[in-house]
């Protein structure tokens, strides 16, 4: 890699071992690396097709296409349901393609249809750029909430003529270890348990509808109680310029919220709920059951028993089963912020604002989280993200954040990055990228070592970015790169 122009550095081969390592190679001795490279170079030579493949819709066919023997067959099943014969004339998707060459051979792969870029946005417009957490206003139980940002984007588009609000990353937080009396919630919006599913403290309890119907003196009393609790949090901070309590105040909506999970839906409600359950499918399971592991085993999933490391155990499901209302809890926690965040998105939109919500996206998941449990098959163990030394910081930077198989991304045409494109599309017109070159290349820091010893590990970038643009291409949306930091050519 080149930190400075004309400045050319060579990765540690202790590293290029332990990322090899990482990555299902054995590199560890001469005869381990020809070994490895006569293998590779036997897949490459055999195999019909790349894993994923990517089409412009502007272009020819890729690559890998035109240079299968004459004669193959080919068989496209397409994300709309229909089938075709040939890889010409689908529309944008990711499609199911199989090959059957005349010798027998087969090989199935995902294709990529994708725009070649998106179009430019409405004109050109000013937004704000605000930190959720410290947009407390009258209502705010102790730091800001989705309601502030509602009312701060309605009154931002109508008054200010305002085209955007961007927030701060909003993804689940890494709740406070309950094995811990010491251990607080990680508060970094960049070191999250999930980025697809939001963070539940940001909900505003008196918006969520099951509040009115609470009808239990006790509980009534008991959210007034927690009411007046929070409102002191609040007047600490706005009026004493104490700093912002987040275990506090999450302590109070949790519990609130407790009282709202024992309030019946109506059908309506019922069946809107049903329908994210159904929406967001095994991920939602996924995330909602580590939430309830984490309240009894603690907050890094690395640490509770065995059998519970695998969401696929027998020993998970056994525990899932018999945590079946905490799962429900923290399922209905990541509906109510959905809607939550989908009415301020709302709110911006019907305030004249072109974008309205402008999301932020981490580069990276907490190792102990639940999408690093979720996902451990697409997740490269041992290593962390970081940077490597530059001017900005010499001894470079460990971020301490599991990154993605390049290979596992590839075999699964990409799932996990667009299913989490899609869920932040869902309330936002447009996305920030932070670290936007993690799309081309991540710099692996092998557990145990500094920044230093690290390599960069190259991601397919021509199929990220063709998934980022059709997603984002589907949701009518801008799409935003950080790019600080040493950056290719």
């Amino acid at each position: 890699y080149s930190p400075a122009p004309g400045r050319a550095v060579a990765a540690s081969p202790g590293a290029v071992v332990a990322a090899l390592a990482a990555l299902d190679v054995d590199a560890s001795t001469p005869e381990a690396v020809r070994t490895a490279l006569t293998a590779r170079e036997r897949e490459l030579r055999e195999r019909l097709l790349p894993p994923t493949l990517v089409r412009w819709s502007d272009a020819g066919p890729p690559e890998a296409l035109t240079a299968l023997p004459p004669g193959t067959r080919l068989t496209v099943e397409s994300e709309q349901g229909g089938t075709y014969a040939d890889a010409d004339d689908l529309p944008p998707g990711v499609h199911r393609l199989t090959a059957t060459a005349p010798d027998g051979r087969t090989a199935d792969a995902h294709l990529i249809v994708a725009p070649p870029r998106l179009p430019p946005p409405p004109g050109r417009s000013y937004g704000l750029l605000v930190q959720l957490y410290s947009l407390l206003s009258h209502r705010s139980w102790g730091m800001g909430d989705l309601g502030d940002l509602a009312e701060l984007s309605g009154w931002a588009g109508r008054t200010l003529g305002a085209g955007f609000v961007q927030v701060n990353p909003l993804h689940a937080a890494v709740p406070g270890d309950p094995t811990d009396s010491a251990g607080p919630t990680d508060p970094s919006p960049y070191r999250p348990s999930s980025r697809r599913f939001p963070d539940p403290v940001h909900l505003r309890i008196e918006d969520v509808p099951e509040f009115a119907y609470v009808t239990g003196d006790a509980d009534r009393a008991r959210l007034h109680t927690l009411g007046e609790r929070a409102a002191r949090l609040r007047a600490e901070v706005l009026g004493q310029g104490a700093l912002i309590d987040r275990d506090g105040v999450w302590d109070l909506k949790r519990e609130a919220l407790e009282i709202l999970h024992r309030v019946p839906l109506g059908p309506g409600r019922a069946a809107a709920y049903a329908a994210f359950l159904a929406r967001e499918g095994r991920a939602l399971t996924d995330h909602a059951t580590w939430c309830a592991l984490a309240e009894t085993h603690g907050s890094d999933w690395s640490r509770w028993p065995e059998g519970l490391r695998d969401p696929r155990s027998p020993e998970t499901a056994r525990a899932r089963a018999a945590l079946a209302d905490r799962v429900d809890f923290h399922s209905r926690l990541a509906w109510l912020t959905d809607e939550q965040l989908t009415a301020a998105q709302r709110a911006a939109r019907e305030a004249g604002m072109p974008l309205g919500i402008v999301h932020d996206l981490a580069v990276g998941v907490h190792p102990g989280g639940a999408d690093a449990w979720a996902q451990q098959d697409v997740y490269a163990a041992g290593m962390s993200v970081g940077a490597p030394p530059d001017a900005f910081n010499a001894h470079g930077q460990d971020w301490g954040l599991p990154p993605w198989r390049p290979d596992r991304l590839a075999a699964c045409g990409h799932a996990p990055f667009r299913r989490l494109l899609r869920a932040l599309f869902r309330s936002a017109g447009a996305l920030r990228i932070d670290h936007v070159m993690g799309l081309f290349r991540l710099w692996w820091v092998p557990r145990g070592h500094p920044p230093t010893e690290g390599t960069y590990v190259r991601h397919d970038a021509e199929a990220m970015l063709a998934v980022l643009v059709l997603e984002a291409a589907w949701a009518g949306a801008v799409v935003i790169g950080e790019d600080l930091g040493t950056v290719e050519p």
